[in-house]
C-alpha cells in the first residue's frame, strides 16, 4: 500500500479526541480549523512533543509508539513547527550547525566525526532548500524569516524523513519566501515524501492540498477532497459542532 501514515482514535483528553486520519505517499494533506480547534496540538502529539492518551499511530502499515521526538524521527517522522523560535532554530548558532544538529548520529560513528561528510551533506541541502545565506557559518538569526524556515526544513531533511508535518509553515515570511516554501514543498511530495500541512490561511490549503481534515473544538468534523475544496465549505465546517 502506499499509505505512508494512518492515525485511529488518537486521542488527548480535553484536548483532542478520536481523531481518524492517514497520509498517502506523496499526497500533501492539509489541516483546517479556527485557533483552538486543537490542530496543533494533534501535530505535536504525532511528533513526539506532547504526550497522547490512546489510540494508534502506523507508519507505512507498522504501529509505531511515539513517546518523544527521538521516537518520531525514528519512524521517519519530521516537523516543522508554528513556533520557529522556540522548536525550530538555535539562533546563536550557525546555519551549518542547526542543520547538523538533527543529524548528529549520521556524522559521528564510533567516536569519530565525520566534519567534511557533514559539511558537503549541509551544503547540498541549503542548496536544494535554495537557502540565502552569505556563508554556512552566518549565525541563524541574522537570517530573514523565509530563510530561517528554510533552515529548519533543510535540518529535517538532512535525516531523510518520509513524512513531513508543516505546522503554519509561511506565518510570517514574505511572498517571495511563501511561494518558495511551496515549490519545495511540491519538490518533496514529487520524491515521494507525505506532508501534513496546517494553515490558518484557507487559500493556501486549498491551492497546496489534495485533502483537507477539518477540525472544531478537539474534533474533526469532516474531510474534504480536492473537488470539494473551497473557502465556504471549509469555514462551514469548521464552526461547526460534531456532537
Amino acid at each position: 500500500t502506499d499509505e505512508m501514515l494512518r492515525v485511529e482514535d488518537l486521542t488527548s483528553e480535553g484536548i483532542f479526541h478520536n481523531m481518524d486520519f492517514h497520509v498517502k505517499k506523496g499526497e500533501i494533506v492539509g489541516f483546517a480549523g479556527l485557533m483552538g480547534a486543537g490542530r496543533t496540538e494533534v501535530m505535536r502529539a504525532l511528533f513526539g512533543l506532547d504526550r497522547y492518551d490512546g489510540g494508534s499511530i502506523f507508519v507505512k502499515g507498522q504501529e509505531v509508539r511515539i513517546r518523544s521526538v527521538q521516537d518520531a524521527v525514528r519512524s521517519g517522522i519530521a516537523m516543522l513547527s508554528e513556533d520557529r523560535r522556540r522548536y525550530g532554530i538555535v539562533p546563536l548558532l550557525s546555519v551549518e550547525e542547526n542543520i547538523a544538529l538533527a543529524a548528529l548520529d549520521k556524522f559521528i560513528r564510533k567516536g569519530r566525526w565525520y566534519k567534511k561528510e557533514e559539511f558537503d551533506a549541509v551544503r547540498s541541502m541549503c542548496e536544494k532548500m535554495r537557502v540565502k545565506t552569505p556563508a554556512l557559518d552566518t549565525k541563524v538569526f541574522s537570517l530573514s524569516g523565509g530563510n530561517q524556515q528554510k533552515v529548519i526544513l533543510a535540518k529535517w531533511m538532512v535525516r531523510e524523513p518520509d513524512i513531513l508535518i508543516l505546522d503554519e509553515p509561511t506565518r510570517g515570511i514574505d511572498v517571495g519566501a511563501k511561494s518558495e516554501i511551496y515549490q519545495l514543498m511540491m519538490e518533496l511530495v514529487k520524491q515521494g515524501k507525505s506532508i501534513i500541512m496546517v494553515s490558518s490561511e484557507l487559500p493556501e490549503l486549498i491551492g497546496m492540498c489534495d485533502r483537507v481534515y477539518v477540525m472544531h473544538e478537539g474534533y474533526m468534523t469532516s474531510m474534504l477532497e480536492k473537488d470539494e475544496l473551497s473557502q465556504e465549505a471549509v469555514m462551514q465546517l469548521a464552526v461547526k459542532s460534531v456532537q
